[in-house]
């Protein structure tokens, strides 16, 4: 019995010892991005990024809910355009806007996370001819509170599942 609360204890110890190193060490800005190269023109690729309802088509964190609730105001391809959703505890509650754009070039959206947790994010979307193609560079950037820098390993390691799956799909969709 002592021993296993040796054990129990070790690992309590470990865990502190990294939650204050991490709360330390990850910086509060946080940024993640990923990219593809897309065998399609900018302009074929631009239909399936510039706007909100088409990126809700091939976007990963939707599909985590087949019952997910999107109430859209305005087409979604205009700077102040915008959607709200709701969804299981997976995707949360949460709103996403058009904040700058430059057509066949650049998306950037504001997010606002409302469930699980409060927050807010920029995400943006590049456009850059590579080749005979066209590279899009999806990026996220928000700050992170101490549990969030935690949590940061697991985080990233989600989200570059999700990046992976979200520019796979967008890479068949304007390939086709």
């Amino acid at each position: 019995m002592k021993t296993l609360l040796k054990i129990i204890g070790g690992i309590l110890l470990l865990f502190v010892v990294y939650a204050v190193i991490a709360i330390l060490a990850f910086s509060k800005k946080n940024h993640f991005e990923k990219s593809v190269v897309i065998n399609a023109p900018k302009d074929k690729v631009w239909q399936h990024v510039g706007s909100l309802k088409e990126y809700n088509v091939w976007d990963p964190f939707s599909k985590a809910d087949k019952d997910i609730v999107i109430t859209y105001s305005g087409a979604g391809d205009k700077v102040g355009d915008s959607y709200h959703w709701k969804g299981n505890d997976k995707v949360g509650e949460g709103e996403q806007s058009v904040a700058e754009m430059v057509p066949n070039e650049k998306l950037v959206t504001k997010l606002h996370f409302i469930e699980p947790f409060e927050g807010d994010a920029v995400a943006n979307f590049i456009l850059t001819p590579e080749g005979s193609g066209t590279k899009v560079t999806w990026s996220i950037d928000n700050e992170l509170n101490p549990m969030m820098k935690i949590m940061k390993p697991m985080v990233d390691r989600n989200m570059n599942t999700m990046f992976d799956q979200g520019l796979g799909d967008l890479k068949k969709l304007a390939e086709k």
